[in-house]
């Protein structure tokens, strides 16, 4: 059987389940998730790989209309997805009827790859409901093969999964067979603890933060970790460390149980605040951060 290898590239409006239906694919939560919007900032790499097969999947920030230079960052991300791609997913939820970016959907609707349209969350509607979009999406983008599915509860996902390996095109890996993403631990580190934030801060709290780890030692039987949340403003270090520290260390105690998980080995945790003064609009920033070449 000859060897099939390309980039699977996942875009849509924000919160429609992108990083879900990664981390269903790839068997891993490489992409952190939370309710609000926003919450992936970089373009993120899982890699699928068989002896036959090696599926680079990428999930990529929600589209929306940038406010600040963090935001052009983002959508730069999405930009590049649109180049690389060997097939283009197009994810979108029941209720929705357009990309918040004109220029990306008629990118989609003209594209010379192959396009597979995902109507997720089907599980939250009824199914004339889901049959009605189903055929809105089939007139809105006709050149694109529709799936439904519900990314959470896994349905359909393998469906899916198998037109992905029909459409890739014959080549060789891109990417070591055992390696499962492009993403060094440093950065799942910092992700972790920047999904406890989004779930736990409110307002423009989880969006002014940048996490940075300053140190990761892997010893035998422990990893030594030293993180910084970085704040824009001394009021917001203020509230991410709270009274007397308390919600500080419950973002610190809940991330260093995920980060024992992901890495499968016991970790002590060091978490710091820093007042980094309008991070997400300084250019020498952003690429310190990873959002710029």
């Amino acid at each position: 059987m000859t060897h099939k290898s390309g980039f699977v590239n996942i875009i849509g409006n924000p919160n429609v389940g992108k990083s879900t239906l990664m981390n269903a694919l790839v068997g891993e939560k490489l992409s952190i998730i939370t309710a609000k919007a926003q919450t992936t900032r970089h373009r993120i790499l899982g890699i699928v790989n068989d002896d036959n097969h090696q599926v680079i999947f990428s999930d990529t920030p929600g589209i929306i209309k940038p406010a600040y230079e963090l935001q052009n960052s983002m959508m730069d991300f999405v930009k590049s997805a649109f180049d690389d791609a060997d097939v283009l997913i197009y994810m979108v939820e029941v209720g929705e009827k357009e990309l918040k970016n004109e220029a990306f959907f008629n990118r989609i609707i003209h594209s010379e790859i192959p396009v597979i349209l995902l109507l997720n969350k089907i599980d939250k509607s009824s199914q004339d409901e889901v049959e009605e979009k189903i055929e809105y999406w089939k007139n809105k983008v006709p050149n694109a093969f529709v799936y439904v599915i519900s990314a959470l509860e896994k349905f359909n996902v393998d469906s899916v999964f198998t037109k992905i390996i029909e459409l890739l095109p014959e080549g060789p890996a891109f990417y070591p067979k055992d390696q499962l993403t492009d993403k060094p631990e440093r950065f799942f580190v910092n992700e972790k603890i920047r999904e406890k934030i989004l779930t736990h801060y409110k307002k423009e709290i989880p969006y002014s933060i940048e996490v940075e780890t300053e140190e990761f030692f892997e010893e035998e039987n422990i990893i030594k970790i030293r993180s910084v949340i970085m704040v824009e403003r001394d009021t917001q270090k203020g509230i991410i460390i709270g009274h007397k520290g308390t919600a500080l260390k419950r973002v610190g105690t809940e991330s260093r149980k995920d980060l024992e998980l992901f890495f499968d080995k016991k970790v002590f945790l060091e978490l710091y605040v820093k007042v980094n003064k309008n991070w997400r609009s300084n250019d020498k920033q952003l690429k310190r951060f990873g959002y710029k070449d």
